[in-house]
Formats: C-alpha cells, structure tokens, sequence
C-alpha cells in the first residue's frame, strides 16, 4: 500500500479514542480453523497450552465432521473443524485467508508456556519481547502475545 493511501485511509476512518463510535459488535464468539486429526489437535491445544476443551458437537454441515471448541479466555473461543475424506491439502496462506491467531496470555503464563513449547521442542520465533509465533499441528500459525489487551509492543492498538 503506497504512504499517500495508508494516509487517506488514516484520515478517513482512524479517529481518536473519544471520537470513534461505537462498535456493532459485541466480541469474537469463535475463530474456526480446520484440523487433520482431532485427537492430535486437542492434545497439541489441552496440554500444551492448556486451553480447555469446552465442547464437541456434530458440524451440521458435513456428515461426520466434528466441530469443537477451546477456550483460550475472556469469553472467546478457539474452534476447529474436521473434514474426514477431504483431501485439503496443506495449510497454505492465501488472500482472504487466515495469518496467524494471536492469542492473549498474562506475562507469567506466557513464560509457562514458553517453556512448555521448549520442552516440547516446538520452534518458534520470540519477537519484541512479548510475542513467540509458532505453528500448530496443521502448520496454523499462532502468536502468544503478553502484551495487554489492547496494546501491542507498548502501543495502544484499541
């Protein structure tokens, strides 16, 4: 994007704080990714980053699909989809497409889980001080972040 677009954008629609109104939504319900292997899945995100699973439901729109849940915080979810008989072939980052999930973890849960990921011997990379991006088990990219809500590397962001 050039520097006289980022600007116009800026100008148009970025307003400070106390003049920016209020939002339609009320939160992220869930972010939905797809699995390979639902076990593999829910060991990777139950014990390793101990998020607990909070449902497993049929996805009603695939017969066979599972459809479950894990709860990463603060009223949001984290859920995955599974496709048996799919041939979908390996994550690949495309436009429209996802990047990474950053997730939110207070600073000394996210040392906790640094940790964990080095035991495991998951490669990640530490940025900034705060952040440590990883891919799950079907190459999903993820962010730990401990930065507070609503700031990111020492910036307001919200």
């Amino acid at each position: 994007m050039s520097d006289a677009t980022r600007e116009r954008l800026r100008q148009t629609y970025l307003k400070p704080e106390g003049e920016r109104p209020p939002s339609s939504a009320r939160g992220l319900h869930h972010t939905a990714l797809v699995s390979g292997d639902v076990e593999r899945t829910t060991r990777f995100y139950s014990e390793l980053l101990e998020f607990p699973l909070t449902e497993m439901i049929d996805n009603r729109d695939y017969p066979g699909s599972t459809h479950f849940f894990f709860d990463i915080g603060n009223g949001n979810l984290l859920a995955f989809f599974d496709f048996p008989g799919l041939d979908l072939g390996p994550y690949a980052e495309v436009l429209g497409g996802l990047h990474h999930v950053a997730i939110s973890v207070e600073p000394e849960r996210w040392a906790h889980l640094k940790a964990k990921l080095d035991e495991a011997g998951v490669e990640y990379a530490h940025h900034s001080g705060t952040s440590l991006y990883f891919s799950g088990p079907d190459s999903e990219r993820l962010e730990l972040i401990c930065d507070p809500l609503g700031e990111m590397y020492g910036e307001k962001v919200l």
